[in-house]
């Protein structure tokens, strides 16, 4: 019996599909990744976060939305859409972490800018990525719900009404909503994430366990929809709401998406900026300033624990 042998490995067997899939593997790794891979420490950050965008936060959380209002509440609920969105910035920041420190959102970029923690030049060019992250996302819920919208909405795509299915892919405010109420509904709200997100990440708060992150955001982020939800979804994250907006204008809603709500489409784009800059601030003047020591490296804090146990050696010899 004549038996093929993989070009790569030299080894031989009778399964011609699973060494040919070997070869195709190794001709992978071994020629075609170090070509593709990014030198460019940035470049690669910025892929990292239009991936992450597109894969989970969008794909995710406007896939929950679809799933409740296409199939009438059926098949899922307010409560259900909810853990979409956090479980989506859950697997998010964990697949994002290792290669852009999961900046997700642009109001936590300008954030950690404003705290001096990065240059304001990377501010834009992460807004970018995530603008097209959440385009690209919102592109494959339509594609993969066409049906099941063209179903619920009678082939009409509509931002208002009983049918109105633009709600899946951006915020909209209820009826009950003035434009100013929502200012305040998105500052108060962004403001709150940002002074919890500083505080998971604040050390001086205490080590937390490697992995337990992610899954706090994600608590925040659930707690934060079940409680400031109702007025208008809390977008919190201008590029998750203009980019899917952006999305739905040029797909079929038209530029009702831009009149709903008396002009609603900015408020979730620069309420947020202005409710990150206040948590921020918030943060910084009424916790972090009165921290009573400043952080340690874990080397600088056994040094401190020696010097200390040398003082008190000495103190009882004499």
């Amino acid at each position: 019996m004549v038996k093929k042998v993989c070009c790569v490995t030299g080894r031989c067997g009778h399964n011609y599909e699973t060494l040919f899939a070997c070869d195709v593997f190794l001709l992978f790794v071994f020629f075609i990744k170090p070509k593709v891979i990014l030198h460019s420490l940035f470049c690669r950050r910025i892929l990292n976060c239009s991936c992450v965008f597109f894969l989970h936060l969008q794909l995710i959380g406007s896939g929950a939305a679809a799933q409740v209002i296409t199939s009438q509440g059926t098949h899922g609920s307010y409560l259900t859409m909810q853990l979409g969105s956090a479980l989506g910035a859950v697997f998010g920041i964990f697949v994002s972490r290792g290669v852009s420190g999961a900046q997700l959102n642009v109001v936590w970029s300008m954030s950690l800018w404003i705290l001096g923690r990065q240059p304001w030049r990377k501010v834009p060019l992460y807004a970018l990525s995530h603008l097209l992250g959440a385009f690209l996302g919102a592109a494959t819920v339509y594609l993969q719900y066409y049906d099941a919208i063209q179903v619920f909405s009678g082939g009409h795509l509509s931002v208002a009404g009983p049918n109105a299915t633009a709600g899946i892919f951006c915020s909209y405010p209820a009826d009950h909503l003035s434009v100013w109420g929502g200012i305040v509904d998105q500052v108060v709200a962004t403001a709150l994430l940002l002074i919890c997100c500083l505080a998971v990440e604040d050390r001086r708060q205490g080590l937390l366990p490697d992995g337990l992150a992610p899954v706090l955001v994600g608590a925040l982020i659930l707690t934060i929809g079940l409680s400031m939800g109702s007025n208008c979804g809390f977008p919190l994250n201008p590029a998750r709401d203009l980019g899917p907006r952006l999305f739905t204008f040029i797909a079929g809603w038209g530029e009702e998406v831009f009149k709903a709500g008396g002009g609603w489409w900015w408020v979730p784009i620069v309420a947020p900026f202005v409710g990150g800059l206040l948590g921020t601030l918030i943060y910084e003047l009424l916790i972090e300033v009165h921290h009573p020591h400043t952080p340690q490296s874990p080397g600088q804090e056994s040094e401190a624990v020696e010097l200390e146990e040398v003082v008190v050696d000495s103190g009882n010899n004499r």
